[in-house]
C-alpha cells in the first residue's frame, strides 16, 4: 500500500515507519517537526516526507494513498492542558478535518491514533469499547470528539478504525521520558532509585511501543470489514498496573534498586482497568510480544548505555511539554504552536 503517517518524527511513528517499510509499504511522512532536535538515535533511513503542520494540510497533500495512519497530536494530558484552545485545535479538529479530507481523496482507511484517556476513571473491574467514557483531561475530551466526528464520516469507501493506546513504554528513536515507565527506569539507571510521583493507587494498561506499532500494522493489513468504524483497545488485559506495582516490578529486575515516594504525592484520579478481548477478535494474528519486565530492562540497559543525564529525562531533551516551553521561551515557536521561523525546524 501507498501509505501517509503523520506524525511520523514521534514517539510511535518513529518505531511503526520502519515496520510498515520491512512489511513492503511506500511510505510517506507528515510531520511539523516540532521534536526533529529530539531525537536519542537516528533512524536508519530517510522517507519521503512533508514538512507540514497538521492543521495546515490539503485536500493535494492525501492524493494517491490507500492509507492514513494518523499520529500526529499533542500526545498526553499534561501537553494537552499547556494550552487547551491548541489541543483542541490539534487533536479534534485538525483530525476531524484530515479524516474529511482523505475521503474526498477516496483514501478507503484512515487509522487514528486515539487513547484509553477516554476512560477517565471507572470503579468497573475492566472497561470494554462498549463501556460508558468518563474523559477527565482536555486532551481526552479533544480524543473522543475525534472519535465521535469521524465515524460519522464512515461509509461503503470510507472505513476509519480508532485504536485506543495505553501508556506506552519503551526505547524508541523519537524517545520520551514523560511516560510513567520510561521515567521511572530512566531513574533507576541514573541512581538507583525509582521515583513514585503519585499515590500509585491508579490503575492504567501499559503496553510496550514496538506492540502498539504492530497493532497499527495488523489492523492495516485486517480486511476493511473487521476493522470498519471500530474502537479497539490497543492493550493487553493482564498487563494493568498500578504505578506502585511497577516500582515493585522494577526493583524486583534491576538490582539494588529501591522507591522513594516524593512528599506528599498526589492521587491520580485518573484510574481505569482495560480489558483487550475485543482487539484479539478483531485481529487474531496481532499478539505483544514484550513483557513489562522484559520492557523494564530494555529500558535500563539503553539507559545505561547512552549515560543518559538527568537534564535529559527530567529536562527538555525527552519530555514533550518542557522542549515546548524551550521552544517558546527562546522565541522559536508561538503560543499555538507553529513555527515563527517554518524554514528552521531544528
Amino acid at each position: 500500500m501507498r501509505i501517509l503517517v503523520t506524525g511520523y518524527l514521534g514517539y510511535l511513528g518513529s518505531v511503526l515507519v520502519p515496520l510498515l517499510i520491512d512489511a513492503g509499504h511506500d511510505v510517506t511522512g507528515l510531520d511539523s517537526e516540532l521534536f526533529k532536535a529530539c531525537a536519542l538515535y537516528q533512524l536508519p533511513f530517510s522517507i519521503p516526507h512533508i514538512s507540514r503542520d497538521i492543521r495546515d494540510v490539503t485536500s493535494d497533500d492525501l492524493a494517491g494513498y490507500d492509507a492514513i495512519i494518523h499520529l500526529a497530536g499533542l500526545s498526553n494530558d499534561p501537553l494537552g492542558d499547556l494550552n487547551p484552545r491548541v489541543t483542541y485545535d490539534i487533536n479534534y479538529t485538525a483530525a476531524v478535518r484530515l479524516a474529511s479530507l482523505a475521503k474526498y481523496a477516496e483514501t478507503p482507511r484512515f487509522l487514528l491514533s486515539s487513547s484509553c484517556a477516554v476512560y477517565g476513571a471507572s470503579n468497573k473491574r475492566f472497561v470494554t469499547e462498549r463501556s460508558p467514557v468518563r474523559p477527565l483531561s482536555t486532551f481526552a475530551v479533544a480524543k473522543l470528539r475525534a472519535e465521535n466526528d469521524i465515524a460519522r464520516l464512515a461509509d461503503r469507501s470510507f472505513a476509519p478504525t480508532f485504536l485506543r493506546k495505553p501508556p506506552l513504554y519503551g526505547i524508541a528513536p523519537y524517545h520520551r521520558t514523560d511516560t510513567a515507565v520510561n521515567n521511572m527506569v530512566a531513574w533507576a539507571a541514573y541512581n538507583g532509585r525509582v521515583i513514585l510521583k503519585t499515590d500509585g493507587e491508579s490503575w492504567r494498561p501499559y503496553l510496550h511501543v514496538e506492540d502498539v506499532a504492530s497493532a497499527f500494522l495488523a489492523a492495516l493489513h485486517a480486511p476493511i470489514r473487521a476493522v470498519h468504524n471500530q474502537i479497539l483497545n490497543v492493550v493487553k488485559t493482564e498487563d494493568n498496573f498500578q504505578a506502585r506495582e511497577i516500582a515493585a516490578r522494577i526493583e524486583q529486575v534491576i538490582e539494588g534498586v529501591r522507591t522513594e515516594q516524593i512528599a506528599n504525592p498526589p492521587h491520580d484520579a485518573r484510574s481505569y482497568r482495560v480489558d483487550g478481548y475485543q482487539i484479539t477478535q478483531a485481529l487474531p494474528g496481532w499478539r505483544p510480544l514484550w513483557t513489562l519486565d522484559q520492557g523494564i530492562r530494555q529500558i535500563y540497559e539503553a539507559c545505561r548505555a547512552s549515560e543518559l543525564k538527568l537534564e535529559d529525562f527530567e529536562g527538555a531533551r525527552f519530555k514533550r511539554v518542557a522542549y515546548l516551553k524551550h521552544l517558546m521561551t527562546a522565541g522559536r515557536v508561538t503560543d499555538d504552536l507553529r513555527w515563527v521561523d517554518a524554514s528552521v525546524r531544528v
